[in-house]
């Protein structure tokens, strides 16, 4: 070959001829069967997933004691009153996140490595997606407050998120613009994109390099993911949409400014809640901010970015408002569940039963970076065969821990933070507990991202 010459180069307008009626489409979910809805016969299984980025005060979030009579921490407070039906969970870490605090969040549901060259693998819901979709009109619903999603596809493309409120009850549960038969029209288009182009790529195929092939490999995938995706959404246009009381349409169809964050908080959670009692889906991720951006909360006092306090230095005064931080968040995830637990499914059976919910951080001491002894609680499942009322501490299981560092009034020592930082329990991966979800949600999987073994709950 004549490289002078640079005959192995491909015009860009053909290849836009190629892919061009491609680049439109939507970000995708997971390939799934495609079948439309189903008569329920027993209470759908659901998980929700809830990110609090930079990590929390470790100091005040901690539990000390293990087993069934252990004792709230003070930024676990507002969850005392469901204690039966939560685990707070402490010691696990993912190991391809430590040393890379950027890659917290992205690695959160995925147990993924990310260094410069790897690419992100598919997030644990996307793959209970997988499953669920097969029942539901939405495969899984993303909110996400500042970033994009906690979903990843199996390509390791990130899932775009909605925010606005009133966009996310619109995008469940009001008509398409146009009618249905317009909708229709739009979805059918879409739908033979890929066989239209089909033989123009593989001759595009034939022109380009190896590392070339493997990326529109790679697109290719992800447009027949998308085909699949169109095909289902055509399939349940003719399935009528939830009826939504005016009470819950009002609740929820509302746009709340980032000034009033517990306001916002609520009315996520209302729509997550709602999503679920209709079964218009049965995954869902909601990301409190990112790592670098995560919002103040003026209403309680907090001017500053969460990212600012995460990095208190021992300010006295940032770490208390780092806490409170912590606690109001954790008060909303406390409503969340009491939300679930209050609210009856399509067969009258208490949401929370058959919901699973995971609240936590990717990072556990923020100034530090810190990303071992990750702040989780999971909850709910009861209906599901999960046992709560336990305090699950994996630091304790690791040979040679010798207890937490407390000073003479109980509480502890700033020599706490080593322990955050660097995992006591190295066999303790957070891949674990993701697959215990996965199980309990069907997935016939017995490996999830680095998972050495299930945890039992």
């Amino acid at each position: 070959m004549n490289y002078l010459s640079q005959s192995w180069r491909i015009d860009r307008r053909h290849a836009l001829r190629a892919m061009g009626t491609c680049i439109s489409l939507p970000f995708l979910e997971c390939m799934v069967p495609l079948r439309a809805a189903e008569q329920a016969t027993a209470s759908p299984r659901r998980s929700a997933f809830i990110y609090l980025a930079n990590g929390v005060h470790s100091l005040n979030y901690q539990i000390l004691t293990p087993g069934k009579d252990y004792q709230f921490s003070q930024s676990l407070k507002p969850l005392e009153k469901h204690r039966d039906v939560i685990t707070p969970v402490s010691g696990l870490h993912h190991p391809g996140a430590l040393g890379h605090h950027h890659n917290c969040i992205s690695v959160f549901l995925t147990g993924g490595k990310l260094g410069p060259s790897d690419r992100n693998t598919i997030s644990v819901d996307q793959k209970m997606a997988q499953i669920t979709a097969q029942q539901t009109r939405y495969p899984s619903m993303e909110i996400a407050l500042t970033q994009g999603s906690l979903a990843w596809t199996a390509d390791g493309v990130q899932l775009p998120a909605l925010r606005r409120c009133s966009e996310i009850f619109d995008s469940l549960f009001e008509e398409p613009k146009g009618g249905v038969d317009a909708q229709r029209k739009s979805l059918r288009q879409k739908a033979s994109v890929l066989d239209d182009n089909l033989a123009e790529v593989r001759r595009l195929k034939k022109k380009i390099g190896s590392e070339d092939k493997g990326r529109l490999d790679q697109y290719l995938t992800s447009v027949r993911e998308a085909e699949i995706r169109t095909r289902r959404a055509d399939n349940w246009l003719d399935t009528p949409l939830p009826e939504i009381s005016e009470a819950d349409r009002k609740r929820t169809k509302r746009d709340i400014p980032k000034t009033q964050a517990g306001d916002y908080f609520r009315t996520v959670y209302d729509l997550m809640v709602l999503a679920f009692q209709t079964d218009v889906t049965r995954v869902a991720t909601f990301s409190l901010g990112g790592e670098g951006d995560a919002f103040s909360i003026p209403e309680i006092g907090i001017t500053e970015s969460r990212h600012q306090l995460s990095h208190h230095g021992g300010d006295a005064s940032y770490m208390e408002k780092l806490t409170n931080y912590d606690t109001f968040a954790i008060e909303h995830f406390s409503y969340f569940l009491t939300r679930l637990a209050e609210t009856k499914d399509l067969n009258g059976k208490p949401l929370l039963d058959t919901t699973m919910s995971l609240f936590g951080s990717g990072m556990c001491y923020g100034h530090s970076h810190g990303n071992a002894n990750l702040p989780l609680v999971l909850a709910g499942g009861t209906g599901l065969g999960l046992k709560h009322g336990s305090h699950l501490d994996f630091n304790r299981k690791a040979e040679g821990f010798k207890g937490y560092s407390v000073d003479p009034d109980g509480g502890l020592t700033s020599a706490h933070y080593q322990i955050c930082g660097r995992p006591v329990n190295s066999d303790a991966h957070m891949s674990n507990l993701l697959l215990l979800m996965a199980q309990k949600m069907g997935v016939g999987i017995d490996q999830f991202g680095d998972s050495n073994k299930v945890i039992g709950i």
